[in-house]
C-alpha cells in the first residue's frame, strides 16, 4: 500500500511500537500521490460532509501550492478576478441548458 501521508504518521506508528515502512518520494510520484490526495480527501468530504475532511482538503491543497510554487497573493487575484468577472456560487443559480 503506498499512499502519502502527512509528517507525522511515521512518528506516531513507531511510537505504537510498530516498524513503518516508508521512504521519500522523488518529485514525479510526490506531485502524482498529492493529486491522488486530493481526490481522496474530496471523495471522504463528499461522503462525510465534516469540517475534518475539509480541513484536510485545504492541507492538500496548501501542499499543491507549495509544490507548484504558486504565490497566495497572486492566486488570491486570480481568485477575485474571476469572481468578479463571472461572480461566486452565492446566489446558487443552477443552468439548465
Amino acid at each position: 500500500m503506498k499512499k502519502l501521508v502527512r509528517d507525522n504518521i511515521p512518528q506516531i506508528i513507531k511510537s505504537k511500537e510498530e516498524n513503518p515502512k516508508f521512504y521519500i518520494a522523488d518529485n514525479k510520484e510526490y506531485w502524482s500521490s498529492l493529486k491522488d490526495k486530493l481526490k481522496e480527501e474530496t471523495n471522504e468530504f463528499i461522503k462525510s460532509e465534516s469540517k475534518e475532511e475539509f480541513a484536510d482538503i485545504l492541507e492538500v491543497i496548501d501542499a499543491i501550492g507549495k509544490f507548484k510554487k504558486f504565490n497566495k497573493k497572486e492566486i488570491l487575484e486570480i481568485k477575485n478576478k474571476k469572481a468578479k468577472l463571472s461572480g461566486k456560487f452565492n446566489k446558487r443559480f443552477i443552468l439548465e441548458q
